[in-house]
């Protein structure tokens, strides 16, 4: 069997989350800064002749065809007319409904992988606009960078953001998205600022809209963040569930995980304004070898 093209997924961070208003079509007006974080989850692609898209392992809840990689898969074959399918392993470490963009990044891994792998050559403009009808989040890992983020998310303008270091939290419960945009007391008034308000204000004015609202529907997050908060800017990124705490050095997020440990789930990870898929991809995807299916590793 061919080697493996083995891609990163990286998690995202919403550094700030604004909610303008709801709009006609029931979505939400929204404005963020989105960044990158060098831990995620992992894709594995083995070419396949018969046009087949396998997906491994199966995720509890989610049958294979409306798995975000396989609608991914499935929706580059329609725009191509590529005969040529994939097996796919998916390495799952975000968490579902976590707030981190798992499922959104591993479906842009799989367009840009198998863009790839099946030597398709598509613009990253067409990809983010397929991306785009998987879901809001996609285009911005489609596009592999740091991002002022407007409409629904998808409306992007590159930033440059500070880099450090993060801890993560997981408060142990699944936030459902569609609750958190349904229910009456979310705030929807906020008024719109220009990206370069955002940035000259700083981390320390961002806020995210949707915080009070997690915190009342779910307590195991109040109680995370209110701990959280205690020892370090902290934060909830998208919807929720996961928080985040803003360090000034590596060894002050080891000692913090080190107070956290046994009480949630918790990693360290450092911003990153550049997408460590669209690393791997420009340094070895496009190597003659690679193209001709030797296995491409990131290390973790």
């Amino acid at each position: 069997m061919n080697k493996p093209l083995v891609l990163p997924a990286p998690a995202k961070l919403n550094r700030l989350l604004h909610i303008l208003g709801r709009r006609p079509d029931g979505y939400h007006e929204l404005q963020t800064l989105f960044q990158f974080l060098d831990h995620g989850d992992t894709l594995r692609f083995h070419l396949r002749e018969d046009g087949e898209i396998r997906l491994t392992p199966e995720i509890p809840g989610v049958p294979a065809e409306e798995n975000l990689i396989v609608r991914a898969a499935r929706a580059l074959q329609a725009e191509s007319g590529c005969r040529l399918g994939a097996e796919i392993h998916l390495e799952k470490r975000l968490p579902l409904g976590g707030g981190l963009g798992g499922g959104s990044s591993d479906a842009a891994t799989a367009l840009l992988g198998l863009n790839a792998l099946w030597q398709l050559g598509l613009t990253l403009d067409r990809l983010a606009e397929l991306g785009l009808t998987l879901g809001a989040d996609v285009p911005v890992f489609v596009r592999g960078h740091a991002a002022w983020g407007e409409g629904v998310g998808e409306r992007l303008t590159p930033v440059e953001l500070d880099t450090p270091w993060f801890v993560v939290v997981h408060p142990g419960v699944a936030v459902s998205t569609p609750a958190v945009f349904g229910a009456p007391e979310l705030t929807r008034n906020t008024p719109p600022i220009t990206m370069a308000r955002a940035l000259q204000g700083g981390a320390s004015s961002w806020r995210n809209d949707c915080e009070a609202t997690v915190r009342a529907l779910y307590p195991p997050v109040a109680e995370a963040l209110d701990w959280l908060s205690a020892r370090a800017p902290a934060l909830l990124t998208g919807t929720g569930a996961c928080i985040f705490a803003r360090l000034a050095s590596e060894a002050e997020a080891d000692r913090l995980l080190a107070e956290i440990a046994g009480r949630w789930p918790t990693f360290k990870a450092r911003g990153l304004n550049r997408s460590p898929l669209h690393d791997v991809l420009d340094h070895d995807v496009l190597d003659d070898d690679v193209l001709g299916h030797d296995a491409v590793e990131l290390d973790s």
